[in-house]
């Protein structure tokens, strides 16, 4: 099946970022990640599905994945960095509540999805060396988690950003954070908004570039010790670094 041509063969304007997502501007891919962590007290957490703040592995290992149910089959795809920090993709069928181990090490991962049509019946756990690295939690069949690292010979340009958070609770301030680690250094915050029960769009008129292997992820905290859900979404384009 033929595709279908791009309207700027005929000298029309299309947007440079609708090009990337058609794959016509090599070396480089858009990147969209988005989280939720529907308990955020008065305790910094990251906002993804696996609740508190999320653990980055040292090294390389085998994953362990593990369904709720033992009727649990799905196949999950699992999405991440090697110990190169080169993009890796492993699938695995779950064997109900016996973990199954993934083929490929990962030092990260980051994202991962049912990828049949098979629902899993609660929860799947993704774990790296005992501690949880990622999870798909019951009903939504992917991974929630406004966490990632770049890969290997590429550089991340952000472009945008947004947090939005919504609760029963009265007069509670949610502090949000945009952090950044490049590789060997510490978690830097990166940018701050403050709220109360809305949505705040975050743009950089000029990307923020964060380089390979650097973390990135956005956390949240509540000024009272009751429960709030907040979703976050990072947008950008990863870019692959011209070779000296």
């Amino acid at each position: 099946m033929a595709e279908f041509s791009s309207i700027t063969r005929t000298g029309k304007h299309e947007p440079f970022e609708l090009h990337i997502a058609r794959g016509y501007v090599q070396g480089h891919e858009n990147l969209f990640k988005y989280g939720y962590n529907a308990v955020v007290t008065s305790t910094e957490e990251t906002i993804w599905d696996g609740g508190g703040i999320y653990t980055y592995p040292t090294s390389a290992a085998q994953l362990g994945v593990v369904g709720a149910s033992t009727t649990d089959n799905s196949e999950i795809t699992i999405v991440g960095l090697d110990a190169d920090y080169n993009e890796v993709s492993n699938i695995v069928t779950l064997n109900g509540t016996t973990t199954v181990t993934t083929s490929a090490s990962y030092i990260r991962a980051y994202r991962a999805f049912v990828s049949d049509d098979n629902e899993p019946a609660g929860n799947v756990a993704i774990r790296h060396s005992g501690d949880l690295v990622a999870q798909i939690s019951s009903g939504e069949n992917q991974t929630l988690m406004a966490v990632y690292t770049v890969p290997a010979g590429y550089t991340l340009f952000l472009a945008r950003g947004t947090i939005s958070t919504a609760t029963e609770g009265t007069n509670q301030i949610v502090t949000g954070r945009l952090k950044v680690r490049n590789p060997g250094g510490v978690m830097r915050t990166q940018a701050v908004v403050v709220m109360n029960n809305q949505f705040i769009d975050f743009k950089w008129e000029t990307p923020l570039g964060i380089p390979e292997k650097s973390d990135v992820e956005a956390t949240a905290i509540v000024s009272k010790s009751q429960d709030n859900a907040v979703a976050a979404t990072l947008e950008g384009i990863l870019i692959k670094n011209e070779s000296v």
